[in-house]
């Protein structure tokens, strides 16, 4: 099975420091919730294609459990709109994510992030077995930019899937303490039998609220290879950080 192929994205503008990386955006970085903190994110994402849409809602935990090691639990509620809307228990996300380097005076640090998903989703959603995702992501700060990205390979067993390959990269940068803004770019292989490699392209950012509050956001349209259908993705959250 060959390599999906890691798309080069860019652009944000001015400002200081570097931004924080992984969520808004599907590419996820290197660097780990802070020593016995919380980051939790309370989330809306959808995609969709003239009228029919499908997505999820729900919080995604996030713990410092140790230096370097951050403990994942993501709870989703899954829907579809087709035009009957479907709504039901999405598959529950467990993982660990684990920064081997880190290399502070160089703005360097590389992390293995493995999740398994387990078949809990109801109502038609999920294939009903587990999959596994096993992504290396690596981030290069550098001025007031971030530079991150990576991929990994999924098993993704069930009548008619196949295992595959996704990879991404992301460009971001803070426009002041409070906002930072970014561009990603993803590729991911075939996920079935029949079906095709797909390109995500997305702009995203944060704005912090408060203290312990920020508002997250992206968006952009998904190609299929071999297909003129353009599908838009959207997200947001409102992350709690303590």
């Amino acid at each position: 099975m060959k390599k999906a192929w890691i798309v080069l994205a860019g652009s944000a503008i001015l400002a200081a420091t570097p931004a924080i990386a992984g969520p808004p955006y599907d590419t996820d970085d290197p660097v780990p919730t802070d020593f016995r903190h919380w980051e939790i994110y309370s989330f809306l994402a959808a995609s969709g294609f003239r009228g029919q849409t499908e997505g999820a809602a729900g919080l995604d935990l996030n713990f410092g459990a140790m230096p370097g090691v951050q403990l994942t639990a993501t709870l989703p509620m899954n829907f579809v709109h087709d035009p009957v809307t479907r709504i039901g228990a999405g598959n529950v996300e467990l993982g660990v994510k684990y920064r081997f380097l880190h290399r502070d005076a160089a703005g360097f640090s590389i992390a293995a992030f493995p999740r398994i998903i387990l078949p809990s989703a109801r109502h038609g959603f999920g294939s009903g077995f587990a999959m596994v995702q096993l992504p290396v992501w690596a981030q290069k700060d550098f001025g007031g930019w971030s530079l991150f990205g990576g991929g990994g390979y999924t098993i993704n067993p069930g009548a008619g899937n196949r295992d595959f390959w996704k990879g991404g990269i992301a460009l971001t940068r803070e426009l002041s303490p409070r906002l930072s803004l970014g561009a990603e770019a993803t590729r991911q292989g075939p996920d079935a039998r029949g079906a095709r490699s797909s390109t995500r392209l997305g702009i995203g950012g944060s704005y912090r609220l408060k203290r312990l509050f920020s508002l997250l956001f992206s968006a952009g349209p998904s190609f299929e290879r071999g297909s003129d259908r353009t599908q838009f993705h959207a997200y947001a959250a409102l992350l709690l950080n303590f």
